[in-house]
């Protein structure tokens, strides 16, 4: 079947909140992918920085494989190995000892816990930053600070204020004795991969004591590796009150997760929350067998690597302005082209990427990438910019 042919049948049964899509994509095998008319791509947008070891891992496939022939669900009246286990990788990787887990499926289900979370210090108020995304369904939606995606589905949830993200002289005159939370991604990456200043989150973090609030690091990006740590904020040297994960953390497989530290940890009670498929044996397996992995074959060395030299060579190109971020989540800011035409003559060449606003280009390929993907992306990069003048 064809991509046009793919392409009209998903138009017809397929709800239009995505648009339509460009290709279809039938198959993949790390991080090369081949749509339903056979042409294949170098995948550097990783399901938006989710396939963190690009498809078909031998770890992941395996350990999907074993668990899904043994146990594939239980409701959460039981406990099971694999999310016990994962739950303790992922406190141990905090650097907490009284840290827990609530697991669920999305970035926005983890966030939604997060903010159901901070309810619990009996407080109500939240500081959020403009241009952040935190989900779309309703709760996270009312954190996300971009208009377009807020202002269609208003009334949101009340409370919330949107400060300018990097300016901690806003933050001081928003967050309050009576702040519950501040919620904070360490690089912002639906809006265009925005680096913060380099000693913000101390700052917050600072504010947040003084204040009594919540300080939440939303790790949805910027967790698993991605930067070339396991969460993004580690260079900072501080410590959040809640982490939120999702996207990488499944290796490719629907998975999040809430994490409370330290006085936070206790503040979900009995009946306080919940998720049918949170934590279930098969996507646990697989965010186990990922971490494994990536702890074995030293990749975040690597990743920390190779994403210098990615800003380093993609900085020069002509007709790029800046490059923006850390390990493989990168921004590719460009002087005065438009990214989706970028994007789109990308696309052609055989690579797919993300025009995350309309100057920027996304890129977050996976962990797995190896240097010669990598240089062949940057030749490609070139081709298309000189082509485009």
């Amino acid at each position: 079947m064809t991509n046009k042919k793919m392409l009209s049948r998903w138009s017809t049964v397929v709800q239009n909140n995505y648009g339509t899509p460009t290709i279809a994509l039938v198959k993949g095998k790390g991080i090369v992918v081949t749509d339903a008319d056979g042409k294949q791509y170098l995948d550097f947008l990783g399901g938006i920085a989710t396939s963190i070891l690009g498809h078909a891992h031998p770890a992941i496939v395996k350990a999907v494989t074993k668990q899904v022939s043994t146990l594939s669900h239980v409701s959460n009246f039981y406990a099971h190995p694999q999310a016990i286990e994962l739950a303790e990788k992922l406190t141990a990787m905090t650097g907490d000892k009284n840290a827990k887990v609530f697991f669920c499926q999305s970035g926005a289900e983890a966030n939604e816990a997060a903010l159901k979370l901070s309810r619990r210090t009996g407080k109500v108020r939240v500081v959020a930053a403009q241009g952040a995304f935190h989900g779309r369904t309703m709760g996270a939606l009312s954190l996300t600070g971009q208009p377009s995606k807020r202002e269609p589905f208003l009334p949101l949830i009340k409370g919330v204020k949107h400060v300018p993200y990097g300016d901690i002289e806003a933050m001081r005159k928003a967050v309050t004795k009576k702040t519950a939370m501040v919620i904070i991604e360490p690089i912002m990456g639906e809006a265009g991969v925005i680096v913060p200043p380099a000693d913000y989150l101390q700052q917050l973090r600072a504010l947040c004591d003084d204040k009594g609030a919540l300080l939440v690091i939303d790790a949805v990006q910027t967790g698993m590796g991605r930067t070339g740590d396991w969460f993004g904020y580690e260079y900072s040297g501080i410590t959040p009150d809640v982490i939120t994960l999702a996207k990488g953390l499944g290796g490719g497989l629907p998975l999040g997760a809430m994490i409370a530290l330290g006085k936070a940890a206790d503040l979900f009670q009995a009946g306080d929350h919940g998720s049918t498929f949170g934590g279930n044996p098969v996507t646990t397996a697989a965010g186990l067998a990922a971490i494994k992995f990536i702890e074995t074959a030293g990749v975040l060395a690597k990743v920390e690597k190779q994403g210098a030299h990615l800003m380093q060579e993609l900085a020069v190109i002509p007709g790029v302005a800046e490059v923006r971020g850390a390990g493989l989540l990168l921004g590719i800011e460009l002087n005065s082209l438009k990214s989706a035409d970028i994007a789109n003559a990308l696309r052609a060449e055989g690579v797919l990427v993300n025009a995350a606003n309309p100057t920027t280009i996304r890129i977050a390929p996976a962990l797995i990438v190896t240097d010669a993907q990598i240089k062949k992306f940057i030749a490609i990069f070139k081709k298309v910019m000189s082509d485009a003048k």
